[in-house]
């Protein structure tokens, strides 16, 4: 059985829902509650205690997404909304506060929210090499002790 959604309402409905929330806001409120700062972030290889982004931010929304499952019925739906996180590169009026050929993504963060549009969940991949952050690294070094 083949089942075709193309054309269903859902998906209007979902884009108009998004339409109604300020996703900028949303990331925004979201980055004051936790003073630009990232704590505890394991990339491939290294832990980091810290991370502080040092640079206004813009959000770039790249995809949102409606969620369910059917184990819990009172909990079953979510949304999750996946943003590009850049240093922003102009100033109100309208200067350029970095080179041009500077990389300016410095993360990409999904923010995952019930019904309510209560935030339950973060995931981060930041881009650690990027210049406009600052990053406290934990010594993963432990000293061997002589047997």
């Amino acid at each position: 059985m083949t089942i075709n959604l193309s054309n269903h309402p859902i998906w209007q409905e979902f884009t108009e829902i998004l339409n109604k929330i300020d996703l900028n806001a949303l990331v925004v409120n979201h980055l004051k509650a936790c003073n630009y700062k990232v704590i505890g972030y394991q990339d491939k290889n290294d832990f980091y205690e810290e991370i502080e982004f040092i640079t206004p931010i813009e959000a770039e929304f790249i995809s949102g997404s409606l969620n369910v499952t059917s184990e819990k019925k009172d909990e079953s739906g979510w949304i999750t909304i996946n943003f590009m996180l850049k240093a922003a590169t102009l100033t109100q009026d309208g200067k350029s506060l970095h080179h041009q050929d500077e990389i300016d993504e410095i993360a990409e963060l999904t923010l995952i929210f019930d019904s309510n549009m209560k935030c339950i969940d973060e995931n981060w991949l930041i881009y650690i090499e990027s210049p406009f952050i600052v990053t406290k690294a934990k010594n993963c070094m432990q000293e061997l002790s002589p047997a």
